[in-house]
């Protein structure tokens, strides 16, 4: 938006997470006079028909999907609504309507089996999720319709995005939603797992030089090249907020993948990107912007996070 882009948002505002949570953030980019919001569920086709017929549509940044990888164990259905079907209503209406050009977001959750650092060339044939599955299966789509139509269409996988407005499910929320509330917060497992923990600001950064540069078909790590324990973050939360983070050990759940680390080489090389932000600094924002929104967010979620 501000390189003078008109930004068309379709979201339905799903329930897996409370609603006033997400306008809280939708809040800010109404604001902006280039952006527009439109809420419709992207499994409905006919609804999202009527977006495109309405708006005039150049390219698509598909990074709207069902997330969370114990949640699709209690509901893998919604997942495939949501992430394969949608994917391909949006696809089918990408050829109706001429539209040439797709950068879609994925995760580093297909990479389960594999030791890292994970490469884009490595098979991602045995996902442990459902999640996991249904994102691999959306790539698929991708690949086809880019084989069939000609579609500019590259896929970015993302490897645990965290920052200010980060998703109540994901680990660093609840972390410093913990630090604040004094609950305790669950670790699955002994805490040793590790992440490639990556600040929302460098994935903005890379898939925006990825959309301005689509052509032919891609797959690029978008993730953080270094790895850190979620003990560790734990540490710096407390040192960053000043409050101690009382844990409670749970068994390990067998849908999560115990480490996660990127191999960057082809973002380098392609996009000429890498991460900018340190662990450390991206959790200092992170820290910052839950002091200045506790009271809402504590309003929001009146306790830790069960999602």
């Amino acid at each position: 938006m501000k390189e003078g882009f008109k930004v068309l948002g379709i979201d339905n505002l799903d329930p897996y997470y409370p609603r006033e949570y997400k306008i809280l953030r939708l809040r800010e980019l109404l604001e902006n006079p280039n952006f527009e919001f439109h809420e419709v569920d992207f499994s409905d086709k006919y609804k999202l028909r009527e977006v495109f017929v309405k708006e005039k549509i150049s390219g698509i940044l598909h990074i709207g999907a069902k997330a969370g990888v114990r949640s699709s164990i209690k509901d893998p259905e919604s997942y495939v609504k949501a992430n394969v079907i949608g994917t391909l209503n949006i696809l089918d209406l990408m050829v109706e309507f001429g539209i040439g050009k797709i950068l879609m977001a994925s995760t580093s959750s297909i990479y389960a089996g594999h030791k890292p650092p994970f490469v884009e060339d490595m098979k991602t044939d045995t996902p442990i999720s459902p999640y996991a599955v249904s994102k691999k299966a959306a790539e698929n789509l991708l690949y086809t319709y880019h084989h069939l139509y000609g579609l500019d269409a590259w896929v970015l996988r993302y490897f645990t995005v965290y920052g200010p407005g980060g998703r109540p499910d994901m680990s660093i929320f609840k972390i410093f939603y913990c630090a604040y509330s004094g609950e305790e917060f669950p670790v699955f497992g002994d805490g040793n797992q590790r992440r490639s923990f990556t600040f929302i600001d460098d994935v903005v950064e890379g898939t925006f030089l990825a959309y301005k540069m689509l052509r032919g078909f891609e797959v690029i790590n978008i993730g953080n090249d270094k790895d850190e324990s979620l003990m560790d973050v734990i540490k710096s939360v407390e040192d960053l907020t000043g409050k101690r983070v009382r844990v409670k050990f749970l068994d390990f759940n067998k849908a999560d993948i115990m480490e996660t680390r990127a191999d960057i080489s082809k973002a380098r090389k392609i996009l000429g990107w890498e991460p900018k932000t340190s662990v450390y600094g991206g959790l200092r924002e992170t820290a910052k912007w839950f002091e200045e929104n506790w009271e809402e967010i504590r309003k929001i979620f009146p306790s830790v996070p069960q999602i």
